[in-house]
């Protein structure tokens, strides 16, 4: 199978340190020796912010801070890379294609931002669309998805499970909402509901739970299921794996 696992930057790196991006290159390398290929896409966090910040005080444009939020990300991927060994890409691939013919090398693949004005999120999204992945993950900060930001709100619903264009009705109510924080962005969503691709977000702070989600498709996350696919988790996850 093919899985596309989007880290997000302050999951991998929530400061600067080893132990984190090495547990992480840990599950990948398990995923890949049960016969998966894994592409990774990396996002910049707390440390892309803060230089984002300090940039935007000095005058930089958008634009700018854009590929300065880019850089970031390149820099957190090459941490996975270095922690991922001789069977990853040697440096973060720039484009959907790179990153593409690393996986038919069955190479892991190690993404961080590509464009401007274009979010991480989204990137895990259209790299799975384009090769044509069995599942798309989102390790995220938070449990899923939920009706509000639930650091702000108190009773705030996770939904369990959300056909496609129910996550784009859900993100975009949240992106409306000034100062909402959504796990994926409205791209990144409606990617997914394009492409029809069976996608997963759940807290990835502890990656086993990334491991358990593919292996058997067993999450405490949001499931975000294409129209006719049915209700089983994956059809490649086993119980006795």
């Amino acid at each position: 199978m093919k899985v596309v696992v989007s880290i997000g930057g302050s999951v991998l790196v929530p400061e600067p340190g080893a132990d984190r991006v090495s547990e992480h290159a840990a599950v990948i390398e398990d995923l890949v020796a049960d016969g998966c290929r894994v592409g990774t896409v990396v996002g910049g966090g707390g440390v892309a912010r803060e230089y984002i910040g300090a940039a935007r005080e000095l005058g930089a444009n958008e634009i700018e801070l854009d590929k300065l939020g880019i850089d970031v990300t390149r820099l957190n991927a090459r941490l996975l890379i270095a922690a991922l060994g001789e069977d990853a890409v040697t440096a973060p691939a720039e484009d959907y294609e790179e990153a593409g013919d690393a996986l038919r090398r069955g190479d892991i693949s190690v993404m961080g931002g590509v464009a401007p004005a274009q979010t991480t999120d989204a990137v895990g999204a259209a790299l799975a669309e384009y090769v044509d992945a069995d599942l798309l993950v989102y390790a995220t900060s938070v449990p899923g998805v939920y009706s509000d930001d639930p650091n702000e709100v108190d009773d705030a619903t996770k939904y369990d499970s959300l056909s496609a264009a129910e996550l784009v009705d859900v993100i975009a109510g949240l992106e409306m909402n000034a100062g909402a924080s959504a796990p994926v962005d409205l791209l990144a969503a409606k990617i997914i509901e394009r492409s029809g691709m069976r996608t997963i977000v759940l807290d990835g702070t502890d990656p086993d739970r990334i491991a358990r989600a593919v292996r058997h498709g067993d999450h405490e996350g949001t499931d975000v299921v294409p129209d006719g696919v049915g209700e089983e988790p994956t059809y490649w996850a086993s119980n006795d794996r």
